[in-house]
């Protein structure tokens, strides 16, 4: 605890919030004493200032390019023996709110009717089925996600994954005016509360059990990634890779677009990696960290993390994230959420390295214009996996902005009759009242912007390249 640096004045904030923690009946004394360690952490400053001097570019022997990665083993013994040291763990505990959607963002259908879940469900049957190995799959759930979850995976009991789910902590937020918990002050419901980050996948693993019944199995790396990134598959060269080189932790990275300019990126520092986040640089390098051609790669949140690692750190109290200080304001009340990240927990971990992959395995699904391409022609399913079509002679993906009016996943599904034809898109802007009929095609640069009060209709079958579209006379 870093209770030692605290002003009297932060001293007698953090008495007064220790009391007040342990009467919340709702939370266990691991998730207390996980809270009050975050808040004394945070209260006594220990920030983590980066000298920017002393970055440097990490090396290939950091940050390993894919393509050198030896081939994975032929024998499909040697796979299976493989397999068999893996578990795939997916941060399950977001809510699919941005996306005008209830429930947890996992089951939102992606594609040919099959849910994010779906998909994952059906990579792990295949490799299981094809190298008779028993690859589990774990779903970290915050409570907000629990109960939904609980009965989503009931549908699966015929395959043949062992699927386990836990939760990760359940945090009172903080109101900023007195530093006191929420739920303390009234607030009972679920605005009291917050999940503290995925950073806090590492200690609730171990706090659920999971990590020592996983370790007596035999296992001994976990893959972990968003639930809503469908290029995150299991990846034998990179599991072969650091079973043979023994790596604790490993980032996978890939190269910056103009997109992801604020992504985290892995820079060496001190001897050791680590992940630099934009909250962490200095304002007058915030445009240099942009760069594209200065910081080359940023971080994909897919990482692999052996787990007797996770043990040992957690046990000795050693995994000291950054802390992220999010502020919000629920009825009225400004309270702040104090989070940490997974990915900064890389500095931590012995012979930790990045693996820069090919962007495939980045295809997240944030708002309906990423869901707008993974539902497209732009890409195929099979065997659960979204595979880029390589009819598009384009590496980038267009570029795609939709207005309010697409936002929300009904309104988005409503408003086409069918998906566009997008193959040969180079970038696509729609805006108001606007109707998409059947077999649409769309080439080059696209604006279709409807005016006020004007519903616009693009008929089926409308071939439309390189054309500003304002009203029905521009068809």
């Amino acid at each position: 605890m870093a209770t030692a640096t605290l002003s009297p004045a932060d001293t007698d904030k953090l008495s007064n919030l220790k009391s007040a923690v342990a009467g919340l009946s709702q939370i266990s004394e691991n998730e207390k004493n996980g809270f009050i360690n975050l808040v004394s952490r945070y209260l006594s400053g220990e920030a983590q200032h980066v000298e920017w001097s002393k970055i440097q570019t990490p090396t290939d022997e950091v940050v390993v390019p894919y393509d050198s990665l030896a081939p994975t083993p032929k024998a499909s013994s040697e796979v299976k023996s493989l397999l068999d040291k893996l578990v795939v763990l997916k941060l399950n505990g977001g809510l699919g709110t941005t996306m005008g959607c209830t429930g947890p963002k996992s089951v939102i259908e992606v594609r040919d009717g099959l849910t994010f879940l779906d998909l994952i469900v059906i990579q792990i049957e295949n490799l299981n089925a094809k190298y008779g190995s028993n690859v589990p799959l774990l779903l970290m759930n915050s409570f907000n996600t629990h109960d939904d979850t609980q009965k989503i995976v009931e549908k699966y009991k015929s395959s043949n994954i062992e699927i386990h789910t836990f939760n990760q902590s359940q945090y009172p937020r903080l109101v900023v005016d007195d530093f006191l918990p929420f739920p303390s002050k009234g607030q009972t419901g679920r605005d009291g509360w917050y999940p503290p980050g995925h950073g806090d996948v590492f200690p609730s693993l171990l706090n659920s059990g999971k990590l020592d019944a996983l370790l007596s199995q035999g296992k001994e790396y976990v893959f972990v990634a968003n639930s809503d990134n469908l290029g995150a598959v299991v990846d034998l060269k990179i599991l072969n890779h650091l079973i043979q080189n023994k790596n604790e932790y490993c980032m996978e990275v890939t190269p910056k677009t103009l997109a992801d300019v604020k992504g985290g990126t892995l820079i060496s520092y001190e001897g050791r990696v680590q992940l630099l986040e934009i909250a962490q640089v200095p304002d007058e390098h915030v445009n240099e960290f942009k760069s594209i051609e200065k910081f080359k790669i940023f971080n994909t949140n897919n990482l692999w993390v052996n787990l007797k690692a996770v043990k040992r750190l957690v046990e000795a109290d050693a995994l000291k994230m950054e802390i992220i200080p999010n502020p919000k304001e629920v009825d009225g009340v400004k309270v702040l959420q104090l989070e940490t990240a997974a990915g900064a927990a890389i500095r931590f971990f012995d012979k930790a390295i990045g693996i820069n992959v090919p962007r495939s395995r980045f295809l997240p699904v944030k708002a309906t214009s990423d869901l707008l391409l993974v539902q497209s022609d732009l890409y195929t399913l099979q065997d659960g996996f979204v595979t880029r079509n390589p009819a598009r002679a384009n590496p980038e993906n267009p570029s795609i902005e939709l207005g309010p009016e697409f936002k929300k996943v009904s309104n988005f599904l409503n408003r086409f009759k069918s998906i566009p034809s997008i193959v040969e898109l180079d970038s696509l802007k729609v805006a108001g009242d606007v109707w998409f009929g059947a077999g649409v095609v769309l080439k080059g640069k696209v604006s279709i912007v409807a005016k006020s009060g004007v519903k616009l209709e693009i008929p089926d079958k409308a071939v439309i390249a390189n054309k500003e579209i304002n009203g029905p006379e521009d068809l």
